[in-house]
């Protein structure tokens, strides 16, 4: 399924819903028209299990178009939010999980050049998630070296502990945009979490696209524009440590639990592995893409 979380101009509370023909279906008037109670978040929805989208995608087939002109809106009549606006934990990121990302970060920043022999995890708080088409806060008080990264996000759906490689892939309940925004120069003595883990730093969205829709996730291209002009341009067959790897080793360290977010790293085309270095500014564009999902625009606003 394809789910989202989105308002309207009449009801400015975040409502659960999903595409079906080209149309936003609202979760809970789709469960009173099937005579099955269905939750209003995306984090109640997660937590019911994975089993209910196969539900779900059954009870979808066999209604009548006509019962969904009812509780149908058009896509221009919505505005999404981030799939989930409010995660429970922070974000989990991966740091240095693109060969080519390696060699550039090792040029222009303060990294080794090495290829990681274990995932680098930082984190995002929160509050650093924002929705597509909104502002990203540069503020000038703290940097100077404002950047982007595309990244694919995978959202967990069950709870994991020592998960198997092999296995991993039944933890995942969906997948997601990320752009993770970076502030270059707010890295402290090789901590990353000033530099990620700004207010609106997190653009996600524009939805969450259960696994069963994506065929292989570690085959999809992602993309990045400023301005229209592209800076990144890669496919996921290129993560050093792929979702599984990710799992698996995340889960040593720590639980994994329904609604964590894993943001699978970026690949290369960074502002500060350009030559010379790229940083965003008040009112640029930046589009973050990935095949299969979709695409986040959101624009700078420096204070």
């Amino acid at each position: 399924m394809k789910l989202l979380t989105y308002n309207t101009s009449e009801n400015s509370e975040p409502r659960l819903g999903f595409i079906h023909n080209n149309q936003v279906i609202d979760m809970e008037d789709f469960g009173e028209i099937s005579n099955f109670p269905l939750p209003s978040t995306m984090l109640e929805l997660i937590d019911m299990g994975f089993e209910l989208v196969e539900e779900l995608n059954d009870m979808v087939a066999e209604t009548e178009a006509s019962y969904f002109d009812e509780i149908a809106y058009e896509m221009n009549e919505v505005t999404f939010l981030a799939p989930i606006p409010k995660p429970r934990k922070n974000i989990i990121g991966i740091g240095l999980n693109y060969t080519e990302h390696v060699a550039e970060s090792a040029r222009t920043l303060d990294t080794t050049g090495k290829l990681p022999q274990k995932p680098i995890i930082f984190s995002k708080p929160p509050t650093t998630v924002t929705a597509t088409n909104t502002e990203i806060i540069k503020n000038t008080q703290l940097t100077e070296q404002l950047d982007w990264e595309v990244e694919l996000a995978v959202v967990i759906g069950k709870k994991g502990k020592y998960v198997p490689k092999a296995d991993a892939m039944d933890y995942v309940f969906g997948y997601t945009v990320i752009n993770d925004i970076s502030a270059r120069d707010c890295r402290r003595e090789g901590q990353w979490i000033v530099s990620k883990g700004q207010d609106t730093f997190a653009p996600m969205g524009p939805i969450l696209v259960t696994k069963d829709e994506i065929e292989n996730p570690h085959n999809l291209n992602l993309s990045l524009k400023v301005n229209g002009v592209e800076k990144q341009n890669s496919n996921t067959k290129y993560l050093l440590f792929n979702i599984n790897d990710l799992i698996e080793d995340l889960s040593i360290v720590f639980t994994l639990e329904p609604g964590d977010i894993i943001a699978t790293g970026t690949p290369s085309g960074v502002g500060a592995g350009r030559n010379p270095q790229e940083w965003l500014y008040n009112g640029d564009v930046i589009e973050a893409t990935v095949e299969g999902i979709g695409t986040i625009a959101n624009t700078v606003k420096e204070i």
